[in-house]
């Protein structure tokens, strides 16, 4: 079954997190793309020789792709780049700013080579204004943007958020930008260029806590609601383990009281409105604690669940690789890997109707297609 974007021809010259992930994203719907390694391979596929799994980023965002390696510092290596861009219909590319001009390819020379060519970039802050030339990682933006003034607790030192988010709300943003561009090349020709700064990315991410911005109220909320204007919503205590509870509205409160058996606490006025619930947080907080006493996490979530109650157990990263349901969907699959063995990979979170949800084929040896994909030119030598 050909997915959405069959047909499609990417060049790949991304690393680590940030641009992978949107041509991984391509690749998952069918496109054909195309992975550029310098010699000795990008960052993620170096830090397989480091201990422990540190194998597994790599996979993940590599599947599916096919796998050349050019040294672009080279006469030859930049031929066999100009090659692929003339038969390509999008670039994607998260070096430093100007890091592609020095390389010899200007926007104004990738139009030359390929006027349909969807040239798309990503980086920290981006191609223009006062912090384009700053080094940028996840980390950095993180603090940069504001992720980790409000990330933690008041009496602690800021706190970055666990996952990559800077890296891959910019991924998902390359992407969609990347496919708009498509859209539009079809409909009129025109072969826009597309950037995307992580800086910029993460903002709309924000939103709840921008509504505390003038308050006065310290922007680190712990476990609570971003904007403080939910109660409850934190993690409670049961009797093994921790769970997540939150209640959006007063008739979520009175379902939630009514699964506990504390119906007073529905009608109490210090507590019937969210209002309220709000003004007194840790007195909700302190209360949800004690109704949790004894009961263990598996039960409480069973019957919150039944009740409609959002809430979930705080589970470890091994349990929710293991996780049913998103096996049961397809989202998470036991690969055979050829480099790494038996390993758990994410499939790509859009699902196509009548396609099947998975790999055409796992991450590669560096450079596995050089022979394959770039011996037109050879050949013609």
């Amino acid at each position: 079954m050909q997915g959405p974007l069959d047909g499609i021809r990417v060049i790949d010259l991304t690393q680590i997190y940030n641009g992978p992930y949107a041509t991984f994203l391509m690749a998952m719907a069918g496109a054909e793309v195309i992975k550029v390694e310098p010699p000795e391979g990008e960052h993620t596929r170096r830090r397989q020789k480091d201990a422990g799994r540190a194998f597994i980023p790599h996979a993940m965002l590599n599947s599916g792709k096919h796998f050349v390696t050019l040294d672009l510092k080279t006469d030859e290596g930049k031929a066999d780049l100009e090659d692929l861009i003339r038969t390509s219909d999008v670039l994607v590319e998260n070096f430093r700013p100007g890091v592609m001009a020095r390389l010899g390819f200007p926007r104004e020379r990738l139009e030359e080579l390929n006027p349909r060519l969807v040239y798309a970039a990503s980086s920290g802050y981006g191609t223009t204004g006062p912090y384009s030339r700053f080094p940028a990682m996840d980390l950095a933006v993180q603090a940069m943007s504001g992720v980790m003034s409000i990330t933690g607790f008041p009496e602690n030192p800021p706190l970055k958020a666990g996952p990559a988010i800077c890296d891959f709300n910019a991924g998902v943003h390359l992407y969609a930008g990347v496919m708009t561009a498509l859209v539009e090349r079809e409909r009129t020709g025109r072969a826009r260029s597309v950037e995307v700064s992580m800086f910029e990315a993460i903002y709309p991410a924000l939103a709840s806590n921008l509504g505390l911005v003038g308050t006065g109220v310290n922007p680190q909320t712990g476990n609570h609601h971003g904007g403080l204007s939910l109660c409850p919503y934190n993690v409670y205590r049961a009797a093994d383990g921790w769970l997540a509870i939150l209640c959006n509205s007063d008739a979520m409160w009175r379902r939630l009281t009514g699964y506990f058996g504390q119906d007073w606490a529905a009608d109490d006025p210090r507590y019937v409105t969210m209002r309220e619930r709000c003004n007194r947080m840790a007195e909700v907080d302190a209360l949800i604690d004690e109704w949790l006493t004894g009961r263990p996490k598996a039960e409480v979530f069973a019957g919150l669940v039944d009740a409609g109650v959002p809430c979930a157990p705080v589970r470890e990263i091994p349990e929710v690789m293991a996780d049913e349901h998103m096996h049961a969907r397809g989202m998470l699959q036991n690969v055979d890997h050829p480099l790494f063995g038996d390993v758990v990979l994410p499939s790509s979170p859009i699902i196509y109707e009548d396609l099947e949800r998975g790999y055409r084929w796992p991450s590669k040896a560096l450079g596995e297609d050089n022979d394959r994909i770039l011996a037109s030119r050879k050949k013609a030598e």
